[in-house]
């Protein structure tokens, strides 16, 4: 086996299948691209099957399966006889990163080694578009029937009398209807109130002041009673404002006495809590309290 058979046995089957797989090193895959525009527009290409080469292997046997039909041996000789060559393949091209494939393209290795496939220019394996050319549409030159047709055809658009246009009935638009200004009422002068009558004041009653009658004398006082009046109690003095601040001060001076007394007892129970417990507790208290 040599890379001009297996060229053949690809380009025969990518013929009627979409993938041809190759053990071991991957598969050729078509693809039906539309017609295209191209030249900005100009130029129309028509329609063709485009042939790549994918890392991915499928699962068909179309190789192998055409081989050993066409050699009339055992599929599974077929297969071995396939793998070997495809092994040796794909060595070469890791080396000199080109193998051509006679009739169909070149299959091209890069530094990191992934396979890629370029296809010749003239490849064809799209037979239902055989005889399809690309159209220019800059070199398209009219023919005599042609320019005749499109001639007769505008000379049939110009006879045509144009139909007449009715002209639109002018619009008649209605006068406006001046209503009549309404004439101003009269104006009516406002009835002066009546002033409010004054009604007189009343005159002050003078009240007769009241006798007053002179306060007897105790002595007469006495004399009238007969008897002799006795004395008041004296009041006893009431307590003056400097004695009550004199017993607020001294109250909140022990206050402040207590609070200060406390914070020394925190104070040194935190800082000598040994000397502290020696006035509270006895030696021996101590000694079972610090054992």
């Amino acid at each position: 086996m040599d890379i001009d058979l297996l060229a053949r046995m690809v380009k025969e089957v990518v013929m009627d299948h979409d993938t041809v797989t190759l053990p071991g090193v991957g598969s050729f895959v078509t693809e039906l691209v539309p017609a295209t525009f191209a030249d900005r527009g100009y130029t129309i290409l028509p329609p063709y099957r485009r042939l790549y080469f994918s890392p991915t292997q499928g699962e068909d046997t179309l190789l192998v399966d055409l081989y050993a039909q066409a050699n009339h041996i055992p599929v599974t000789d077929a297969e071995r006889i396939l793998a070997d060559f495809l092994t040796e393949m794909k060595e070469v091209l890791k080396l000199k990163k080109t193998i051509v494939f006679p009739g169909l393209g070149r299959l091209r290795a890069t530094r990191e080694n992934h396979f890629f496939f370029v296809a010749d220019e003239d490849l064809d394996i799209y037979p239902t578009g055989f005889g399809l050319q690309p159209i220019s549409l800059k070199t398209h030159e009219e023919t005599k029937e042609e320019v005749e047709e499109a001639v007769s055809a505008l000379a049939s658009i110009l006879e045509k009398e144009p139909e007449p246009v009715a002209e639109p009935e002018p619009v008649v638009e209605p006068e406006p209807v001046v209503e009549p200004e309404p004439e101003p009422e009269p104006e009516v002068e406002p009835e002066p109130e009546p002033e409010p009558e004054v009604e007189p004041e009343p005159e002050p009653v003078v009240e007769p002041e009241p006798v007053v009658e002179p306060e007897p004398e105790p002595e007469e006082m006495a004399d009238q009673a007969g008897h002799d009046v006795a004395p008041e109690p004296e009041s006893e003095p009431a307590p003056t404002n400097k004695g009550k601040k004199i017993v607020l001060w001294t109250l909140i001076s022990l206050c402040i006495l207590l609070l200060v007394a406390g914070i020394a007892l925190a104070v040194v129970g935190r800082v000598a809590p040994e000397w502290l417990d020696s006035f509270l507790y006895s030696p021996e208290e101590l000694e079972v309290l610090y054992k």
